[in-house]
Formats: C-alpha cells, structure tokens, sequence
C-alpha cells in the first residue's frame, strides 16, 4: 500500500541539500524591481503631512505607493473591511505600513524611504488588554456560551476556587520570511509569487486592491519556509504592494521583509487574560465553572472573531462540565493586529481548564491524573459541550490510562516528591495532560477543497490541489493517496506548485484540515479517471468491468495484464479523456455563529502527554528533561510526517509557555523584534528523553482519508502538560504547602517571581 506508511517528505532530500526552490531562489526576472514598506513610528497618531519628494528623486527609485496611488479599495482585511494597505491619515499601531518604495536595489529601496518626512500628531495609545478594558474599546462584541446554571451549580458545591492567570502571545518566527513577486502581464492582469497559506484569499484581495477580477490574477506558491498560520492573512500586504508596483511600472517587484520588519509589521498569537470561579467536590469532579476569557486583537479585526470563538469550543478541553458559563471579550490596542497561530484559540482555551484540574487536585492532596480521569468525557457522561455538539469517540480516557502505564508516571511522581524532599536548590515537577481538538473550520463554507490530476499517455500523473506545502508534508501524504488509488508507484506522480488558475476558491491550508479536504478532493479526482479506465480495460480485456483490478502498476482482468502505461496510452487513442476535476466538501457540520451553537467539528483528534521538569530555584533557570506523548492519529496516512508533527508541534507549544516573550513597551515599540530578543527552541532546549508514540489503536470514525486523523494543530496542546509541571515544581518549592500561579510564558524570571511569592506567604 502506498497509504499508511511511512515515505520520506518529498522535499526533504532537496532542502537538506540546499536545493530545494523558495519564493526567493526563484530566477530574477530582467530590470526587477524591489521594494520597501515604511512603518509608522508611533502607536497612535494622525498623520499631519507626509513629504515624499525626496524619496521620489532618490537614486534607483522607480515607484512611490502611498494610499493615493491604490486604483481599487486600499483595504487588505480578510472580511472586517478594517485593514488598509496603506494608512491614510490615521495609524494605529507600531510597524503600520504607510507607503512602499520600488527601487532598482532593496538597498537603494530602503535608504530613499528614510529621506521621508513624516509628521505626526500623537494620540492616546491603548495597548494592554486591562488598559481596554477601562476603555471599552473592543474589536467586536463580547459573546457568551453557556450550559446549565453555572452560577447555582458554583454556590451549592462543596468547595470553590477562584483565580485568573496570563499568557503571554507568540510570533510565528518561520524561517522563510515574509515574501512577494509580482510580474505583469498583458491586459493589466499579474501573476504574484506569493508565500502564503491561502493563494485564494491573496488572489481576492490583489484584485479588490487594483480594482480588477479575480480571474485577472494569478496566485502561485510552491512551497513555503514555514508558515504556522502566520502566512493565512498577513501576506496581502507583500502581494498587494507588489502587485500595484508592477502594474504602474510594467515591471516585475519584490518585496522581502528582513525579520526585523517582519516581526513590527505582522500579528501574532493573541495574549489572554484567563479568569475562573469554579466549583468543585470533595472527590474532584467539576460542579460548575465561570471562565472569562480576555484577548489582545489588536488594531483591526483580523481573523480575531473565529480565533476567540475555538478558544470558547476549547474551554472543556476533555471534561463533561455538568454547568458552564464561557465569556469571551475581545479588546482592540495599539498595537500590531492578531492573526491565525496554531491552534487558532484553541491552547489559549485549553490550557485554563488543565490549571483548573490542577489546582483541585492540589487543594484535596489528590493526584491530578484521577481528577482528570474523574471528569474526562467517557461512559456515563452527558458528553455534551458547552457548545452543544456530542463527544461521540470520547477515547481521552483510554489514551490517559494506556500513556500513564506506559510512562510510568505513577511512580514517577512518587520518585520526583522523594527527589524533592532531599534536593534544596533543584525542583522536580510531572505532570499528564490531555488533548482534544476539533477538527474543521468554524466558518462552515471554508470546509471544501479541490484538485485537478492529469495522467499522460506514458502513464505519470500530475497532481495539483488547493493545499499549499509549508514543511509539514501534506503534498507528500496527497501524493500517496492518488498512488494508492491507481496502484502505481509514486515516483510515476509529479506533485504541482499551487495555482489559483488550476484549482479555483480553495480554503487556507490551515484549522489541520489539510489533508482531509485535499486528500478526499484529490481521491475524487482520480476515481474518475479511474473509472473510465476501467471501462476501457474491461472492453480491452472483453470482460464485464467488475472483473477489473489494479495492483502493483498493473492492470488485470479475464486471465490478461496490462500495465498501467500501456492502459493510459491505449486510453489515449481511444480518445479517452485522462484529466479531472475533483471536489469535496466536509460532512455533518452545521454550525451557528450568532449562538455559537451546533456541531462545528467533524470530529475530535485526541492525545496525551507525560512531561518532567526541573527548576533552580535561585535563578528561575528551568529545563524540560523528559516527555512521552501517545497520539491519536486515526489510521495515520504516513507516519514518518505525522511522528515529524507530533514532535514538531509539542516543541513549538514548549516554546510558547516557556522561553518566547513577547515585550512591547507602553509606547506600544515591540522591543523582542529579532534573534538577539526573541528567544525560540533550539536543539539545546529538546527534551533529552522524548518518547513519542501514534496510538495503534486509532481509527476514525467519520470516513475521513483512509480513516486518518488531522495532526497538524492538536500536539501543540500537549505541551500544557510542561506548564503544569512548572507548576508543580514551584509548588516544591515549598514542600507543596501552598500554590503559586504561574503566567506563560513561563521564563526564568517568572519561576523565580513565583517561587519567592511562595516564600512570602
């Protein structure tokens, strides 16, 4: 079979050579222009005047774009209507691009935008959450699920804790940067190189920019260096800049952002406030829980409704909550607009319910693993969310159960509080948590997908979907579907850039439905090749078309063989047509966005994992030795990729809890804007011991891909399980009689703020 086995990353071989063509490596086009965006320099002010002439007259300059120059609606937002290529009159936020200088150099570029001469007149700036919320300045209106009394259940349980904490955002840090080229075509029309997660949506908003069609521009990307959501929305404004440069110059334009900019100019992973009032037994089941979830969005609306809406669907994570209340408020600053991450809201939603968990156990001297055990979906449960959608493959408990036995974690955890009595300085912490994701967009008609195979009459297939290639293997994984259908090597299979003028309104190759929508499109596709095959070999082999059958490149039937080559070409001169379209649309979700009620998820992706810390406890210094994950990978298409994901994504979401800070300055100046300040994982940072298994026992359910499971979103929530051991760890600290609440990220310095707060008391 070519499905369910593990193929090397089509890639893999040129990128570790070097060889492997980006956005970047791509032939300069003759007399190429490139481009610079200039950024304001304040949060939030009026532009008094803007002076660019001698920016115009600098040497190398061919091209000046302000918001004057846009010939069609200078507005780059995904749906908000709110995000202007080009500020014009108004800014409102450091890094806001302001006008774009096309030079014959990128040097020549960016040293005639610094002759500008910009005045400004400063305005409040509102940039912390707490400072919006004083303000009531909101992105959009505040939304509420909720089931059961959560307020009665509260008051009448036995016991109850209050608490809230702070997590702190995340920049995306892909090692391709962000980058755009733009060549113009005859009649006006542009072809844009573009390294994005969702060619459609540039395409769209190229076109609303210059005032054209969608069918006069084209959208091409091969692959990306990385991508993490950060390359969903935030590319437009590369891609528009260029595209409008070409078109009033004739000549192609670059753009590429140094990190630099790039970090200034684009959003990131939206930082929460997370506030609960929970009530809870004495055996540890929930009783009722009041969550309040408090966002940074940003200047502009973004993509924040959809991402504050999963983190309200992730609020349960894996617990039947017999009564909840999930308030949501979503609060505009000064500062850059927040974008897709991975995860998409779902870790901000998720990791609140997992300190929860923790906290009771703490409070009644139980282990955490029983609580959670106690209070996971499973049989005897409602198994109704907040949101109104049944768990229907509740598995979390098993997967815990299996991962704890195999981890040892019980006696572990006993080891490590023995370690903790006799080490003074150094402070062990464990912990287990669990994973469930929903798979699906939340926008329900983003749920489809495309693809377009051609098989030529020497027998090899070119394959083009919608899905764009970022490093996590899904053109790969598609590749192996559309062999396993014909029954031929992969090495006969040519997979494609992706081009908008191929495959038409593709969805962003994002919410991990990647390889759902394009694997199920690119099956659709071949089967129909497939069956016209069939027809022709039974006619060919004079026998009925049931008798047909594909195996090892060859085709078979009524005792004769042929290969499948040899079929494709004698398909050929039959006049037989060898190309096709293929479609698919996601089933079963229905989904009300005013309500936020119904059953926005196809199904649910499930994990666990096992991490161990130690801290030193006069520096803060803190350090993740071991973790061992099991995963839930449904039947997994290849699971070399999918092991490379699970470890991929657990590191990232380490990152994000651990060591990646992002500081602004009440100016709202990001100041962790490079390498030098913005600390990400190395190879240093991996756990030394890290065991990760795929769950043999998966399957899914729904009739997904070959039974596959999403799983490029879900194993970045398994790293909660590394915050809650920082936890536990600090709680050590003081031979656990008392609990400090931990704010991600969880940096040397914040250990240490905890620790001494644990002394205080």
């Amino acid at each position: 079979m070519s499905v369910h086995k593990s193929v090397r990353h089509d890639s893999a071989l040129k990128q570790a050579c070097g060889t492997a063509r980006y956005l970047d490596d791509i032939p300069e086009p003759k007399a190429l222009l490139h481009m610079y965006i200039a950024m304001s320099e304040h949060a939030h002010a009026e532009i008094k005047s803007m002076d660019l002439s001698e920016v115009r007259t600098a040497r190398g300059v061919q091209c000046v774009l302000t918001a004057d120059d846009i010939p069609g609606h200078n507005d780059v937002s995904p749906f908000g209507g709110d995000d202007p290529l080009f500020a014009d009159g108004l800014v409102e936020y450091v890094g806001q691009p302001i006008f774009a200088v096309a030079a014959t150099s990128r040097e020549l570029a960016t040293k005639a935008a610094k002759l500008a001469n910009v005045e400004y007149t400063p305005l409040p700036a509102i940039t912390t959450i707490a400072q919006a919320r004083d303000a009531g300045l909101t992105i959009e209106n505040s939304k509420t699920l909720t089931k059961g009394d959560a307020s009665k259940a509260i008051k009448s349980a036995p016991h109850r804790i209050e608490s809230h904490f702070e997590m702190g955002g995340q920049d995306h840090f892909y090692l391709e940067g962000m980058i755009a080229m733009a060549l113009p075509l005859e009649d006006g029309d542009v072809h844009v190189y573009s390294s994005t997660q969702n060619p459609t949506e540039i395409q769209h908003l190229v076109a609303h920019v210059l005032g054209k069609t969608q069918k006069d521009v084209t959208i091409e990307v091969r692959r990306m260096g990385g991508g993490f959501g950060g390359k969903e929305t935030q590319p437009a404004i590369m891609a528009a800049a260029c595209a409008i440069a070409a078109t009033k110059t004739g000549k192609a334009v670059k753009c590429r952002l140094d990190r630099d900019d790039d970090m200034k100019m684009t959003g990131k992973r939206h930082d929460f406030i997370y506030g609960f009032d929970c009530g809870y037994g004495s055996d540890g089941r929930i009783i009722g829980l009041d969550v309040t979830l408090e966002s940074r969005c940003g200047r502009s609306k973004d993509l924040s409704g959809p991402i504050n809406d999963r983190a309200m669907f992730h609020a349960d994570n894996c617990y039947d909550l017999p009564a909840a209340k999930i308030t949501s408020h979503r609060y505009k600053t000064h500062t850059v607009s927040n974008t897709a991450f991975r995860g998409f809201g779902g870790p901000q939603g998720m990791i609140g319910i997992e300190k929860i968990i923790e906290d009771i156990a703490f409070t009644l001297d139980k282990d955490p693993l029983d609580v959670r055990l106690l209070n996971a979906y499973g049989d005897g449960k409602s198994n109704k969310t907040p949101y109104g959608q049944t768990v229907k493959d509740a598995v979390a408990i098993e997967i815990l159960e299996e991962l704890a036995e195999s981890s040892d974690y019980r006696a572990r955890r006993k080891a490590i509080k023995a370690y903790n009595a006799q080490s003074t300085i150094l402070k062990k912490g464990i912990a287990i948590t669990p994973v469930k994701f929903g798979i699906s967009f939340t926008k329900t008609f983003l749920n489809q997908a495309g693809a377009l195979i051609h098989v030529y009459a020497d027998g090899s297939v070119h394959l083009n979907h919608g899905g764009t290639e970022m490093g996590q293997g899904l053109f790969i994984k598609i590749a192996q579907v559309v062999a396993e259908e014909f029954k031929i090597p992969l090495a006969q299979i040519k997979i494609s850039a992706t081009r908008t003028d191929k495959v038409p309104n593709t969805s962003a190759t994002a919410a991990s439905s990647g390889s759902d929508l394009n694997g199920m499109a690119a099956l659709n596709a071949a089967r129909k090749i497939k069956l016209r095959l069939i027809t022709h070999a039974a006619q060919k082999f004079k026998c009925a078309e049931t008798e047909i059958n594909f195996k090892d490149g060859q085709i078979n039937g009524n005792n004769q063989s042929i290969s499948f080559a040899a079929l494709t070409l004698s398909a050929y001169q039959a006049r037989i047509q060898l190309s096709a379209t293929g479609f698919y649309k996601t089933p079963k979700i229905r989904y009300n966005p005013a309500t936020l009620m119904g059953s926005p998820f196809y199904y649910y992706a499930y994990g666990a994992a096992v991490s161990e810390v130690i801290i030193d406890t006069l520096t803060g210094e803190n350090k993740v030795t071991r973790v061992d994950i099991l995963h839930d990978c449904g039947k997994s298409l290849n699971p070399a990729i999918d092991l490379g994901q699970i470890e991929g994504g657990f590191i990232q979401g380490m990152g994000w809890l651990t060591c990646e800070e992002l500081v602004f300055d009440d100016k709202g100046h990001l100041r962790t804007h490079a390498p030098s300040t913005y600390k990400i994982p190395t190879i240093g940072d991996r756990p030394k011991t890290m065991n990760i298994q795929i769950w043999e026992k998966g399957r899914n359910r729904e009739e997904t891909i070959y039974r596959s499971k999403a799983v490029g979103e879900p194993p970045f929530m398994l790293a909660n399980s590394v915050y809650c051991a920082l936890t536990d760890a600090v709680c050590a600290s003081r031979d656990y009689q008392s609990r400090a609440t931990l704010n991600a990220p969880c940096t040397p310095e914040e250990i240490l703020r905890a620790v001494t707060s644990l002394h205080r008391v």
